[in-house]
């Protein structure tokens, strides 16, 4: 990609946390391309599972990082999304079928058990083919590897060579980090079973390592030699991660908080291999909107799919790019925010100077190539817009969007036809039978008279700014101290919750008589 002086020089600058961490790899190559030719980021996967939010995180912001490196250098990149497919089964997840075929594999290497699915060679086959599918959906530019196929082709044996040349040095890695027991018993290499095909977690003694030869005991077998290249073994998982770095020449990996630990001692097993660990941060977790830790298991949190039935996927993208080293919560509560975030940052861009854009969520959103903003409305007008309007019916909304915002329609503006889709589906499941219209307090009655006053003289051609200057104009002569109290009974009084949108874009969009309807609602409950 040709990038513009103005931007590099940005760039050179730039605060956003892509940029500090693409800048740790130009001090790793200060004098260009490494001898391989190009610098190599990596994402892993662990295929005992469907992919998930935290392969998309995980992924989405090694692309950002991948990026901003190509903005601050020209040496080429490569971008490796890696399946640990060797990996035994150690529980049989729940949500598959065939229970009980599952349960007479575990331990075997999850690459060997039949796919209970019935459409792929093996499970890690049919878990490989759905996080390519993931993938390709969001548009990564990636290669894929599976760990299958690099044991199983020789590709890692001569790195699993100077494994079993340096085991003593790895074993001095390891067994302080361990309790006295898991001491007696541990080894970095796992070796394949050849009576059953299980990932055996055994002694293991090194006969020569040059031929990749091991003798221990195999509970089937007894006491063997066996071979540990061509898929012969897979390592454990901190001398597995150390060895995908050696053998593949991975320069940047980030992990999250809870992987801290496997960083500091996979680095240190990549150094007694001869090796440089990569460079990388550590992202926060995501928390519940309880502030729990989100887990697969418990269910608890706001999945992909969910996600994306209630806002864009982009709006995915900018949430997860914002404060990565900071917990957050994911829970529905902070989707509408994050669309309209999303769009004010896609509206401010094409004004900004290249500092302020470089350090605007959605160049690194759409990899330096943001689109036109073209959303005329607000997520929160609109779910305001369908709790108010009680109907599900999108034509009927399109038909108020339409007076707000002539010219535009779901032929011209599909972007704006999902939104209401997403709307409709956020209102339904999160707000529907929640919202109460309050009555009006003695002095709210009196200020809403006002207010319905000036509306009735308006015309209907009114621009949404003048009614808004209308609306604070009745606020301040009521006498409302904040002002923000005013606003606070137009939202539970009117739209029945405790916040809102700006009132003069709402009445706008909503229409002056079905806005003075709503008005003299809420005055005939205060006279009730």
């Amino acid at each position: 990609m040709t990038v513009p002086p103005e931007l590099r020089d940005a760039a050179i600058r730039s605060k956003a946390w892509p940029y500090e961490e693409a800048r740790k790899l130009l001090k790793r190559y200060p004098d260009g391309a490494p001898p391989k030719g190009h610098v190599l980021f990596e994402t892993g996967y662990g295929p005992s599972g469907l992919p998930h939010l935290g392969t998309f995180q995980e992924v989405a912001r090694t692309s950002w990082v991948r990026h901003a490196f190509t903005e601050l250098s020209d040496v080429p990149t490569r971008l490796v999304s890696f399946s640990d497919d060797m990996d035994g089964l150690r529980k049989v997840p729940p949500n598959v079928p065939r229970q009980e075929m599952m349960a007479a594999h575990l331990g075997k290497p999850l690459c060997r058990i039949p796919d209970p699915f019935g459409c792929h060679e093996s499970y890690a086959a049919h878990n490989n083919a759905q996080l390519r599918t993931f993938l390709d959906r969001f548009g990564f530019a990636y290669e894929f590897f599976a760990s299958s196929d690099c044991y199983g082709s020789g590709r890692f044996d001569d790195a699993l060579r100077l494994v079993l040349e340096r085991y003593g040095a790895i074993l001095d890695v390891m067994l302080p980090t361990l309790g006295e027991e898991r001491r007696r018993t541990y080894s970095p290499v796992l070796p394949i079973s050849p009576a059953d095909g299980t990932v055996l977690q055994v002694p293991v003694e090194v006969v020569d390592a040059g031929r990749g030869l091991v003798r221990f005991d195999d509970p089937t077998a007894g006491r063997i030699k066996h071979c540990i290249f061509g898929g012969g073994a897979k390592l454990q998982w901190k001398a597995d991660w150390a060895l995908r770095w050696v053998a593949l020449g991975v320069d940047y990996e980030m992990a999250g908080k809870d992987l801290i630990d496997s960083v500091v001692q996979s680095g240190k097993i990549a150094r007694a291999l001869g090796a440089r660990p990569p460079e990388g941060f550590n992202y926060e977790l995501f928390l519940d909107e309880h502030g729990e830790k989100i887990s697969k298991s418990r269910g608890n949190g706001v999945t992909i799919d969910e996600w994306l039935r209630y806002g864009p996927e982009t709006s995915l993208s900018f949430y997860l790019y914002r404060e990565p080293k900071r917990a957050k919560a994911l829970g529905p509560s902070v989707i509408p925010r994050a669309i309209d975030e999303y769009g004010q940052s896609l509206a401010l861009y094409p004004e900004q100077d290249w500092d302020k854009r470089l350090g605007n969520p959605v160049h690194h959103v759409h990899a330096g190539d943001p689109p036109s903003a073209r959303v005329p409305l607000t997520f929160g007008l609109l779910l305001n817009l369908v709790g108010v309007a009680g109907t599900d019916d999108p034509a009927l909304l399109w038909g108020f969007v339409r007076r707000y915002v002539p010219n535009v329609s779901p032929d011209t503006h599909p972007e704006v036809d999902a939104l209401i889709g997403h709307a409709l589906a956020y209102h339904r499941d999160f707000l529907a039978g929640s919202l109460r219209r309050r009555a009006p307090g003695a002095r709210e009655a009196a200020a809403l008279r006002a207010l319905d006053a000036r509306l009735a003289a308006l015309s209907s051609e009114v621009d949404a700014e003048t009614i808004q200057n209308e609306v604070y104009a009745v606020g301040k002569e009521a006498g409302f101290e904040p002002l923000r109290n005013w606003f606070k009974a137009l939202y539970e009084c009117l739209l029945g919750s405790e916040q809102g949108p700006r009132m003069g874009s709402f009445f706008a969009l909503y229409g002056l008589e079905n806005s003075r309807r709503l008005i003299a609602d809420a005055l005939e409950r205060a006279e009730t």
